[in-house]
């Protein structure tokens, strides 16, 4: 692939990005790049960020010809400079072009919530992968796919990638016989301009809750919202949870964006909704640890014509994973899934690090779950709860550094609520202290209702865990799932996932 500074200029142009080119002999680009340890020979290198001068000496050492900026530098000197108001917004649609734009080859799902992104992607792309004959990829927090061969398999970094990488992993879905693709779109893609230019075939709005709101990420609700919001501007069908908070701001952007036929909308128990019709209804059939049924009823002429009223059974227990599977249901039916093929799906759906259980003997059951904020651990442990009136509750849970600090605060609420016993421990803490993190957390905790442990060693904290239950005890170990990184002090530490250790706590309570 290559791609000319003419065209570069064209892009740039229409989108009122260029402010000046000022050309070496080189123009023409074989490579392009954000992180100077992957520049090539003739690459292109994308100034972004907190950037240092030293990343654009190294990438040019190692073979860059040109550099996009919004400033010059002068260790670009010699180099073809392409200078711009917004790098990260340049970068999406040079992206876009050098991998010669291969949305336009892929039926792309686009999910957006504050709970929720994960495990619906993993049902959409089970019911996908019975329409496509696993011709289905996936750009999630847990895991990019972007073939079928363990090597097109990888965990990831970012719930949506920059916008080069997420370019790339479409042309190779592509390239691999790829015709869908499944994705998490954060607030932070559209906060950073990840997904610029991009429009989606179907884009889903699950909930928004209070979240990622802090120095490092989104300065208040309104712009996490806001941001949020954009996904329903940029998608061609958009499906809304009708129950969500702030309803009625999120169904304005989309019809200001989206003919009204092309919006649909569910709920669990509404008809309507501030004076407007929901489409779907759906209800429990059965809600129990063991067993996970809804049924699904049409309202609206558009939604009786989709053919989707009928019973569905979910793999993955928890009333909260009922609206899921629901805007799963709607989305692939507009990829022409068939209601055998979402009912397969569901019925087989395996998510890594959701309501992963496992039997501890004298000790109970011990779920491994991805929940990471108050909505979500709310929603695991009231269910958990709900479903164990006479067993303790136990959790163990920590708390990422320097971002969603106010994460912390809803922990604690959360284990108020819901929980008897609390292991308080380290998940990434980044540059913070972990102790600073487990007491900021434990500050929140009504002491009253919850016997807290505080025990830094994640391994060890999920071990106590576990022999603190009895038989009806259930132990939720909870925030990192399979996760196979601690991050600390900026390093990216190795960590066998808490569904090992778990799996190795079991395997020493066997033996003895």
């Amino acid at each position: 692939m290559a791609l000319g500074i003419d065209e570069i200029k064209t892009l740039l142009n229409e989108h009122g990005l260029l402010k000046e080119v000022v050309y070496s002999e080189h123009t023409s680009f074989d490579d392009v790049t954000y992180d100077s340890r992957n520049a090539n020979p003739n690459t292109l290198f994308f100034c972004k960020g907190n950037f240092n001068p030293e990343y654009l000496t190294m990438a040019k050492d190692k073979g860059s010809t040109g550099y996009v900026s919004e400033e010059k530098y002068p260790e670009g000197n010699g180099l073809t400079q392409i200078i711009v108001n917004n790098v990260q917004k340049a970068m999406s649609l040079v992206g876009a072009a050098f991998y010669r734009y291969p949305q336009n080859n892929l039926f792309v799902i686009a999910y957006t919530g504050t709970k929720g992104k994960t495990t619906s992607s993993y049902f959409a792309k089970s019911i996908l992968n019975h329409t496509t004959d696993n011709k289905t990829a996936l750009i999630s927090t847990i895991d990019t796919v972007v073939g079928n061969k363990p090597s097109q398999r990888f965990k990831s970094h970012l719930t949506t990638p920059e916008s080069l990488d997420v370019f790339k992993y479409m042309r190779q879905a592509v390239d691999n016989g790829m015709t869908h693709l499944v994705m998490e779109v954060s607030s932070q893609a559209y906060k950073k301009n990840r997904v610029y230019g991009l429009k989606f075939d179907v884009g889903i709005f699950l909930n928004i809750s209070p979240d990622h709101i802090g120095p490092n990420e989104h300065p208040t609700f309104a712009d996490y919202l806001h941001c949020k919001e954009q996904l329903m501007v940029n998608s061609r069908n958009c499906i809304i949870n009708a129950d969500t908070d702030h309803f009625a701001e999120v169904y304005g952007a989309a019809k200001s964006t989206t003919e009204l036929g092309k919006v649909y909308l569910f709920s669990r128990n509404q008809k309507q909704v501030n004076g407007i019709d929901v489409d779907f209804q759906f209800s429990s059939i059965a809600d129990t640890i063991n067993s996970n049924e809804i049924r699904v009823i049409a309202n609206t002429d558009k939604a009786k014509q989709m053919n989707l009223e009928d019973d569905y059974k979910i793999a993955v227990a928890g009333d909260y994973n009922e609206s899921n599977a629901m805007s799963a249901l709607i989305a692939t039916k507009l990829a022409n899934a068939t209601v055998k093929e979402a009912q397969e799906g569901l019925f087989n759906v395996f998510v890594p690090g959701r309501m992963e259980s496992y039997d501890a003997g004298n000790h109970g059951t011990v779920y491994v779950d991805y929940a990471h904020n108050y909505a979500s651990m709310h929603a695991l442990l009231g269910f958990l709860k709900a479903n164990n009136a006479d067993g303790k509750v136990i959790v163990v849970v920590g708390s990422p550094g320097n971002k969603g600090e106010d994460r912390r605060e809803g922990f604690g609420k959360a284990l108020s609520e819901n929980a008897d016993v609390a292991f308080l421990t380290t998940d990434d803490p980044a540059f913070e202290d972990p102790k600073d993190i487990v007491n900021e957390i434990d500050s929140y905790v009504d002491h009253d209702k919850v016997e807290v442990h505080k025990e830094l060693d994640r391994r060890l904290a999920i071990k106590k865990a576990i022999y603190a239950g009895d038989n009806n005890a259930m132990i939720v170990v909870a925030g990192k799932g399979r996760d196979p990184y601690q991050k600390i002090n900026g390093v990216d530490t190795p960590y066998e996932t808490d569904s090992v250790v778990v799996q190795n706590v079991l395997k020493g309570i066997e033996n003895e």
